[in-house]
């Protein structure tokens, strides 16, 4: 996996607003601008402009993460993850993968915490079988006991440069994707534009009612 951090923040932002504000889901551009920059929940808070966002939106939707899902009564482009379909995660694992995401390594004392607006777990041994099965497939990482730590920590693996610290021998090993060739700059402009006039479109179909 090699997601970078734009990427891994709006990933995780679609699965949590999926699932605590049901209502407004999935997300206009704006909506998910601010979900990204939250100052609680956050680890790192960070400032992320629409473009930003947009080019994040663009690469995830060539991975098929993400996709446009604008109604006819929309007025604005709006947008879902596709993780369930493309990683086949259930809606458990999709909770710890967000929370991981979203604030970075933590023991499952603290996952079962933060995950409880999405997911509520009878225990941690619950959601430690989570973890295991997240470990499996190559999602999660088990991180080496820092010195005077009582609890492991857990990190995603959506991302291999998220986290400096050498995972855990239990871990599942680490898999060394070969950098993609160099793409032409016109190309990437290109396709940005397309994007965008595809958002405007979807955006005046919903007014017209077409």
């Amino acid at each position: 996996m090699d997601l970078d951090a734009a990427e891994v923040r709006v990933l995780g932002c679609l699965i949590e607003k999926q699932r605590t504000t049901p209502d407004a889901y999935p997300l206009t551009l704006n909506a998910l601008r601010m979900a990204c920059n939250q100052s609680t929940n956050r680890d790192p808070v960070v400032a992320y402009d629409e473009e930003t966002i947009r080019g994040a939106l663009h690469r995830l939707g060539r991975r098929r993460y993400t996709r446009l899902a604008s109604g006819h009564s929309s007025r604005a482009a709006k947008y879902r993850h596709l993780l369930d379909d493309e990683l086949h995660v259930d809606a458990a694992e999709q909770a710890v993968l967000a929370v991981l995401m979203l604030r970075g390594p933590q023991t499952p004392g603290e996952l079962k915490q933060r995950t409880e607006r999405m997911q509520p777990f009878a225990g941690v041994a619950e959601l430690q079988d989570v973890l295991t099965r997240l470990i499996d497939r190559g999602l999660v990482a088990e991180l080496a006991r820092r010195p005077g730590q009582k609890e492991e920590r857990f990190r995603h693996r959506l991302s291999e440069d998220v986290e400096d610290e050498e995972p855990a021998l239990a871990a599942a090993p680490a898999v060394v994707v070969p950098p993609p060739p160099r793409r032409d700059d016109r190309l990437d402009r290109v396709e940005r534009e397309l994007a965008e006039l595809r958002e405007q479109v979807a955006a005046l179909r919903a007014e017209l009612g077409v």
